[in-house]
C-alpha cells in the first residue's frame, strides 16, 4: 500500500546501499522483468512495481493514471517505503512517469533507464497505441475484446504455449474493463508531453535510453528526441521491436547492470 492505493510489487529485500526500482510496462506486469531479474538482483535490492492503473495494482483512483500524477506518486512511494534514491528502470509507460519523477523530485532518483515510451511532442505513435490515444472516448475501448487483443499483443514477449502463466498474468491484468481504465494514461500524452518537452532540458539525472529500434508502436524518433533534449544521457538501440526488455533481454540486462554498477556516472562527467 502507498497513499491508500494497493500496489502489486516484488521485493528482494536485500541489505544493500544500491536500490533498483523497476516500473512494469504496459500492457504487461512486473513479470516483464523475469528475464533480467537475476542479473539485476546481483546489484543490490530490487523492487519491481505494477504502477497504479497497470498490471494487477489498483485502478480506483483514475486521477493517478496519468504521467505527471504517477511521477508524484512514485516520489511519495520512494519516501514512504524508505527506498532512498533508487536507480529507476522504466520502459514504456515507465518512461514519462520516471521523467516526471526526475523533473519534480530529482533528489529521489540516482539514475534512469528508460525508453520505448511515446513521449515526443508533437506525439508520434503507431498501430494500436495511436488508435488508443486517438479513440473518441473510453467507451470505444470498453467495447473492444481486451482479452483477445492483449493476448495477441503479448504473444511475442510471452508466448502462451511456452509461458502460459506469464501470458495469463498479462492478459488477466487488463481483462474485465481494466484495459480501458489503464488507457487513460496514454490518452494524457498529447497534453502531458507538451509539459514534459519544456522540462527535459532541466533534468540532470543520468539517463540511459534503451529501446528496440524496430518498434512500430513507439517509433525510434521518441528515443532520439529524449537523447537530444536530456543533457546527461546516453542512447542504445537494440535489435528488437516494442518489448525490447524481453525480446533482447540479454543485451537489455547487460546495459542495465553496467549502468547501475557505475556507468551512469559518465553521463554527467
Amino acid at each position: 500500500m502507498c497513499d491508500g492505493v494497493r500496489v502489486r510489487y516484488a521485493d528482494t529485500k536485500a541489505d544493500s546501499d544500491t536500490i533498483v526500482l523497476m516500473l512494469a510496462p504496459w500492457p504487461e506486469s512486473l513479470w516483464a522483468f523475469r528475464r533480467i531479474w537475476n542479473r539485476v538482483a546481483e546489484l543490490g535490492r530490487v523492487v519491481a512495481l505494477d504502477m497504479p492503473g497497470f498490471g494487477h495494482s489498483d485502478q480506483h483512483r483514475p486521477e493517478l493514471i496519468a504521467p505527471e500524477a504517477l511521477g508524484r506518486f512514485l516520489a511519495d512511494l520512494i519516501d514512504e517505503w524508505g527506498l532512498g534514491a533508487p536507480h529507476v528502470v522504466g520502459p514504456d509507460v515507465g518512461t514519462p512517469a520516471g521523467l516526471f519523477l526526475a523533473a519534480r523530485a530529482p533528489e529521489r532518483v540516482t539514475s534512469l533507464t528508460i525508453g520505448g515510451g511515446a513521449v515526443r511532442f508533437p506525439i508520434e505513435a503507431g498501430g494500436a497505441l495511436k488508435q488508443t490515444i486517438e479513440a473518441p472516448n473510453l467507451d470505444v475501448l470498453r467495447e473492444s475484446d481486451a482479452r483477445k487483443n492483449i493476448s495477441a499483443a503479448v504473444e511475442i514477449s510471452a508466448p502462451n504455449d511456452s509461458e502460459p502463466e506469464v501470458h495469463e498474468d498479462y492478459v488477466s491484468a487488463y481483462d474485465l474493463g481494466r484495459f480501458a481504465e489503464s488507457a487513460r494514461f496514454v490518452r494524457h500524452y498529447p497534453e502531458h508531453n507538451k509539459v514534459l518537452r519544456d522540462l527535459l532540458p532541466s533534468i540532470t539525472t543520468p539517463t540511459q535510453i534503451v529501446a528496440g529500434e524496430n518498434d512500430a508502436l513507439v517509433p525510434w524518433s521518441n528515443n532520439q528526441y529524449l537523447a537530444d533534449l536530456l543533457p546527461n544521457s546516453e542512447i542504445h538501440p537494440l535489435e528488437a521491436t516494442h518489448f525490447a526488455w524481453e525480446e533482447a533481454s540479454e543485451e537489455y540486462g547487460r546495459l542495465v547492470a553496467e549502468w547501475i554498477s557505475g556507468a551512469y556516472r559518465r553521463a554527467s562527467a
